[in-house]
C-alpha cells in the first residue's frame, strides 16, 4: 500500500491498496460520533468545512438521507466553479454515510463513498472509503491535488468542531415557532 502522510495524532491518513481502485481517507476528531455525523450530514455545518480554504462552497442540495441526494459548488477566486453531486444511499445517524460522489468535469467517474464512524469514547475515527471504476480513475483522483483539499477539509472541521462547541455542531435542530 501507499500512503501519503504520516499519521500523528489527528492528522489525515490517504491511503491506495496499489491492487485495488480505492483510497482510503482515516482520521479521529476530538469530538462524540454525534457531532462529527452532524457535521457530515447538516448543510449549514458541511459548507463551514467541507474542501481547501482557497475555494468558497455553494450548496445546491443537500438531503442527507437514505435515498436524499445533493449538489455543491466550489468555487475559486477566479471564478472557476468545480460541481460534484451524488445521492445518499444510506444514512445510518452517528454511524455510516453510504452515497455516490460524481465530479461533474469528469462525469463518467461514478465513486462510491462509505464513511464509518467509530465511537472512541469522546473521540470519533472516521474512515473514509472511494470505490472508483479503475484503478487509473484512482490514481487521476490521487494526482488531482484531492489530498489537499481533503487535509484542509479535515483542518477545518477540528476548528468547527472545537469552537462550535455549543453553538453550531452542538446546537439543537428543532426549533420552535
Amino acid at each position: 500500500m501507499s500512503t501519503t502522510g504520516t499519521h500523528h495524532g489527528n492528522e489525515t491518513r490517504i491511503v491506495a491498496d496499489p491492487d485495488l481502485p480505492t483510497i482510503l481517507i482515516i482520521r479521529e476528531f476530538d469530538a462524540p460520533p454525534d457531532r462529527v455525523f452532524r457535521a457530515y450530514t447538516d448543510p449549514d455545518l458541511v459548507v463551514q468545512w467541507l474542501g481547501p480554504r482557497r475555494l468558497t462552497m455553494r450548496i445546491d442540495q443537500y438531503d442527507a438521507r437514505s435515498g436524499g441526494s445533493y449538489r455543491y459548488v466550489h468555487r475559486g477566486d477566479d471564478g472557476t466553479e468545480y460541481g460534484f453531486h451524488g445521492v445518499f444511499h444510506e444514512v445510518r445517524p452517528n454511524e455510516r454515510i453510504v452515497q455516490t460522489f460524481t465530479y461533474e468535469g469528469f462525469p463518467d467517474g461514478v465513486s462510491l463513498e462509505t464513511a464509518v464512524f467509530e465511537d472512541l469514547g469522546g473521540r470519533t475515527l472516521v474512515t473514509g472509503k472511494s470505490l472508483m471504476d479503475s484503478i487509473e480513475a484512482r490514481d487521476s483522483m490521487l494526482k488531482s491535488g484531492m489530498d489537499h483539499g481533503v487535509r484542509e477539509g479535515h483542518e477545518r472541521l477540528d476548528e468547527l468542531l472545537g469552537g462550535q462547541q455549543g453553538d453550531g455542531v452542538d446546537r439543537d435542530t428543532e426549533t420552535g415557532s
